[in-house]
């Protein structure tokens, strides 16, 4: 519609000889201001102004409304001119065919085809082995997530990357501090790798003697020429991917490709080597540097004094591992904030060996989650576990449930409500805020959360079941006693009389905007466009819950209520798909 509302704008602005101006067509925050709203008239006033004419936004808003008000479509009641905007008011006929369409499409409404075409890989999460999978790794998996899922709802075929630190200096602390407490291979195990990493990290910022220590298990990693330290460290590696796998699979991710640093580390090197003998890259005390000054941003090492590739150098060897690989229109790398100003540089570099990828590349930086005692730290050792967060909230859940007697309770229910929980509490903000985990608000049935969408879709879905139970609907072909299929869902002209503002209109009057919701929200890269439509749905939904009565046989309205409630239902599953969230039948 609101396509069709620009066209008749711009054929409008042609007949009036001003066919290049840009306007905006966008909902009004009050639905008494129209269905749709234009600032054209605001914005190309002038362009009608002569010696022997100088109208008004309001006059130049008429002429406009007067041009468009000869070609109507069907779907249009009328258009209203208020203060300079060109209010468009959708009509009955609008309205119905939407939640026909709605029914119909079933799980596929909302996608597009913005990006049809196109491929895109998306790399998110990227965890360390022999590091804790910690609470700053569940942001970035939701949010890449949600990015990933936007994509794909947007028409591009899509790839899940992770990129994983298996070398490096991380993993020479964590062998080193395991070798030196004697643990054999087979007592590894995640949490072992945790703390065995902070206690080397500790170590190695508190004394040269070890520091050296560390840096020649490092070499040895890199070169494969310690058997023991090759022993601990496979079986080290082994089992971190084993204990992320697990993670993954409870927030419902499935990676594509994982990337490794032991194999674009080499690459890399060479690609800063090429570079070097073109001058891009520069030789310093024995080390490769990027002269980051030249573009504004600073110096950094692409190949350490010791001749090993850094962090840089194999996020440079990445770009081309990934698009040889996967030959992508877009690349989106989701990382915390504190490496934006890191990736500003090697995508400076980028932009000049691989210009092309450069261009396709994008990266996303997410704040921090903190929880209210403060900020975690995984060099330290004081770090929040995913595992821990996770659990504690299911635990707060199970307690919640269980007081209220809702329904049987499963650790399935439990784990979808947590991970609902938290994921919204992470996409309702803007990606790059720093976000509080309020464990009270986030597990809450009522208000801006998680569980509360959760318990909107199962509250519909117990009103369909009824009215099946009812013989209102057929469970096995969606159609009523009378015939009327539910994808063809009765005539609007059997709802209530005089909706247009009550609970039943409002609820009508958002859920045909879902589609454009999730193109915006590719656009703007900001899932939290999803999580506000669907809170501002479901508080549409109860409020119509409250006002009407939607199961009643000696009610001729009702199939169009329940075909509404269908349609709610249908809309609010594929946003909680969109963010990642699971959509449970009963709560």
């Amino acid at each position: 519609m609101k396509d069709k509302i620009e066209n008749l704008i711009k054929d409008a602005l042609v007949k009036l000889g001003a066919p290049d101006a840009e306007f905006s067509v966008e909902h009004p925050e009050d639905l008494k201001n129209g269905d749709y709203s234009t600032n054209v008239a605001m914005v190309c006033w002038k362009k009608f102004e002569t010696n022997e004419l100088k109208p008004s936004r309001v006059q130049v808003a008429d002429m406009i409304g007067g041009v468009i008000k000869k070609n109507l479509p069907n779907e249009i009641e009328k258009i209203e001119v208020a203060g300079g905007f060109i209010n468009f008011y959708l009509n009955n006929i609008f309205f119905e065919d939407s939640i026909k369409e709605i029914l119909k499409s079933s799980d596929n409404f909302g996608h597009g085809k913005a990006l049809a075409g196109q491929k895109a890989i998306i790399e998110y999460t990227d965890p360390n082995p022999f590091k804790e999978f910690h609470i700053g790794h569940l942001m970035a998996n939701t949010i890449g997530e949600a990015l990933s899922r936007l994509v794909e709802w947007n028409g591009a075929e899509t790839r899940r990357a992770c990129y994983q630190g298996d070398i490096g200096l991380h993993v020479a602390k964590a062998v080193w501090a395991i070798l030196k407490n004697n643990i054999k291979p087979d007592d590894i195990t995640a949490d072992v790798l945790g703390r065995m990493y902070a206690v080397g990290n500790l170590a190695y910022e508190s004394d040269e003697q070890t520091k050296g220590e560390i840096e020649d298990v490092n070499r040895k990693i890199y070169n494969l020429t310690d058997r023991q330290i090759n022993e601990v460290y496979n079986q080290g590696k082994k089992l971190s991917l084993e204990y992320f796998e697990k993670i993954y699979k409870k927030l419902g991710t499935k990676f594509d490709f994982y990337f490794l640093e032991s194999t674009s580390g080499n690459f890399g090197e060479e690609i800063v080597r090429e570079a070097t003998e073109k001058g891009i890259f520069e030789k310093s005390d024995g080390a490769t540097v990027f002269r980051g000054e030249k573009y504004g941003l600073h110096t950094r090492v692409f190949v350490n004094s010791q001749g090993l590739p850094t962090y840089e150098a194999k996020d440079l060897g990445l770009m081309k591992i990934k698009y040889d690989l996967y030959p992508y229109d877009r690349s989106v790398v989701v990382t915390g904030n504190e490496q934006s100003d890191y990736f500003k540089v090697v995508l400076r570099a980028a932009a000049i060996i691989f210009p092309d990828l450069y261009k396709k590349t994008t990266h996303i930086s997410h704040g921090m989650l903190r929880l209210p005692s403060g900020k975690m730290s995984s060099r330290t050792g004081e770090v929040v576990a995913a595992e821990n967060l996770l659990a504690e909230i299911s635990a707060r859940v199970k307690k919640k449930m269980a007081e209220s007697g809702r329904v049987v309770f499963t650790e399935e229910l439990a784990d979808q409500i947590s991970v609902g929980a938290l994921k919204y509490s992470i996409l309702k903000q803007a990606i790059g805020r720093d976000i509080i985990f309020d464990f009270e608000k986030s597990i809450s049935f009522e208000g801006d959360s998680g569980p509360y969408l959760q318990y909107s879709h199962a509250r519909a879905q117990s009103i369909l079941k009824k009215a099946i139970a009812e013989k209102l609907v057929s469970a096995e072909h969606g159609y009523s006693p009378a015939g009327e299929f539910l994808v063809l869902a009765p005539s609007r002209s059997q709802g209530p009389a005089e909706t247009s503002f009550s609970a039943f209109g409002v609820l009508e009057r958002l859920l045909y905007r879902f589609p454009e919701i999730v193109e915006q929200a590719w656009r703007e890269l900001a899932p939290q466009h999803v999580a506000s439509y669907l809170i501002e749905l479901c508080h549409a939904f109860n409020t119509f819950y409250v006002a009407e009565k939607i199961v009643d046989a000696n009610d001729p309205a009702s199939p169009y209520k329940i075909a509404l409630t269908a349609a709610f239902t249908q809309v609010l599953r594929n946003g909680l798909t969109v963010l990642g969230i699971s959509a449970p039948k009963e709560m």
